[in-house]
């Protein structure tokens, strides 16, 4: 995807999750939470896009 390895692509959500707990001041739980109901809305709203987001962000 977009020239990402899948390792760099989950490094890069890893990222994402740190600075929601840092930024945000969430626990890891709330973290993915945030991340899962990002991803079911964008899936949502634009299917075309789910096989991407699923790739980055897993399919769950």
């Amino acid at each position: 995807m977009f020239g990402l390895s899948k390792d760099n692509v989950q490094g890069q959500v890893g990222e994402l999750v740190e600075r929601l707990k840092s930024g945000a001041n969430l626990n890891d739980e709330q973290a993915q939470k945030v991340l899962e109901t990002i991803k079911s809305f964008v899936v949502e709203k634009y299917p075309m896009l789910s096989g991407a987001v699923n790739s980055m962000f897993g399919d769950k």
